[in-house]
């Protein structure tokens, strides 16, 4: 053969943005360690991509390649995320056949441009990986997107299961204080509650997503080591627990801060947004007093009724903080989001609305100094990275987990109820901006912040994990 490879490995994520977001930022980080990368996104996010980012944002660059499976759904609106059941059916019997016929594919032309595959880096909620690696006999490792509290959430749904906890009898326990419950037995957990589980609040046993998401956790444990976009300080105990589930633990995290240590070698022109960026907001905030602004974005898959978006207008009206306010065109279920009219006039003077916005820079913006967020992780870890302060209002999944340890475990959050009322936003929003708890909770986000950084340097707990995630990757085809 002649050449030198480089180890190569396929990333696949789950084909969600949050998920994409990190997976492409982890295989960024193992190529600037020397790794020749295949990355597959589904045909349909390809798409979606070229178009918010241009026709050339996804051409190969030395060493990074992108390939496309296709998902097996009818088409859908072109820039909307994508129906959640569908896709997680869709990955359970649609994507093992294509994404193994691309590992042959790839397996069978073994060129200086692709070199001979090392393993396969997946996203635990990109399951079929494990079955695909299995029969194309190459290991797999995986990198889970999320933190270790909200993955040991998915983890424990199996017990939670056996035990009889979920799904629920029936509706009376969502509102009498059952989902109160206590749960005790969570390894490295403390004083998490029933409700604290993502997708518990199911009353179906066959429920897709449910199923899926129990599925995902149970097959995990097969793949060589798991890796958390975390980092120790943070979640140390259920990092621990996570240790005597899986046979190798790693957090490395946060990754922004890792790829930060990197030059510029042309993969910064790889963006990460499925939907179009507006800088323009970056612009306003120049025109804003340090910490002044609240900034409110609810990610990418939240979706609230009419009358809980004026709640939310309306409190950040009454509140007389200046806002910045990302409002998808899917954001309202089914219909476009209408604001009152006394909305737009108060907005004016201080608040900015646009549709998508490049997140980490505005949250490192001097002028930032709160954050209303659906306590997504990747929304999460990005704020603790910046040193921000959160109001939590968490939707599904792993949100509820995140809120709970944000608010009770790190000091860096405040709950606001599911059912959200105009008096109250405007009161936690005074607090978050003006207020002691806000203030205390901005010092405790420092803190975070510069634990993160110390995990990151030469000799941090997120640079060794690394460095052993690389070999556990390099090695994994001997």
């Amino acid at each position: 053969m002649g050449f030198i490879s480089k180890p190569h490995v396929v990333v696949i994520p789950s084909p969600f943005q949050g998920h994409i977001k990190t997976m492409l930022k982890l295989a960024k980080l193992l190529h600037y360690n020397g790794l020749h990368i295949t990355f597959v996104n589904t045909e349909y996010n390809h798409k979606r991509f070229l178009r918010s980012r241009g026709p050339h944002a996804l051409d190969d660059l030395p060493g990074f390649h992108f390939r496309t499976i296709p998902d097996g759904l009818p088409p859908s609106d072109i820039d909307a995320t994508q129906d959640i059941p569908s896709l997680c059916d869709a990955m359970n019997k649609n994507f093992l056949a294509p994404f193994k016929d691309l590992l042959l594919q790839l397996k069978n032309t073994v060129s200086e441009n692709n070199p001979p595959i090392t393993c396969i880096v997946s996203d635990p909620f990109a399951p079929f990986s494990i079955k695909a690696g299995e029969e194309v006999g190459l290991a797999v490792v995986m990198y889970a997107t999320m933190n270790a509290c909200g993955y040991m959430g998915f983890k424990q749904l199996y017990t939670l299961r056996e035990k009889g906890f979920t799904p629920i009898k029936d509706l009376s326990n969502l509102s009498n204080g059952y989902l109160e419950t206590k749960v005790d037995w969570a390894p490295g957990m403390k004083d998490v509650r029933l409700k604290d589980f993502p997708f518990i609040q199911t009353t179906d046993p066959d429920e897709v997503v449910f199923n899926f998401v129990i599925g995902v956790a149970e097959t995990s444990v097969k793949a060589r080591a798991i890796a958390f976009h975390t980092f120790d300080p943070l979640e140390a105990e259920v990092l621990d627990g996570l240790s005597t589930i899986f046979p190798r633990v790693y957090s490395i995290g946060p990754l922004q801060l890792l790829l930060n240590q990197f030059e510029e070698n042309g993969l910064k022109s790889i963006g990460y947004s499925l939907w179009k960026e507006d800088h323009e907001c970056l612009q306003w905030l120049e025109t804003k007093e340090p910490k002044s602004v609240v900034y409110v974005n609810f990610g990418s898959i939240t979706v609230m009724t009419a009358d809980q978006l004026v709640e939310f207008a309306m409190g950040l009206v009454n509140s007389n903080i200046p806002f910045l306010w990302i409002i998808r065109p899917d954001l309202v279920i089914g219909e476009s989001a209408v604001l009152p009219a006394e909305f737009a006039e108060e907005t004016e003077k201080r608040g900015f609305i646009t549709s998508w916005c490049p997140q980490e820079e505005v949250l490192n913006h001097p002028a930032v100094g709160g954050f209303l967020t659906h306590s997504g992780w990747g929304s999460t870890i990005e704020s603790l990275c910046a040193g921000v302060p959160m109001l939590c209002w968490p939707f599904f999944a792993d949100q509820a987990m995140n809120c709970r340890y944000s608010c009770n475990e790190w000091g860096v959050g405040m709950e606001i109820d599911n059912n959200v009322k105009r008096e109250e936003v405007e009161m936690l929003v005074k607090e978050l901006m003006e207020g002691e708890k806000g203030e205390k909770m901005r010092g405790k986000a420092m803190e975070w912040k510069r634990l993160a950084e110390e995990a990151v340097g030469p000799e941090g707990t997120s640079s060794i994990n690394l460095d052993k995630f690389l070999h556990e990757i390099i090695s994994s085809n001997n």
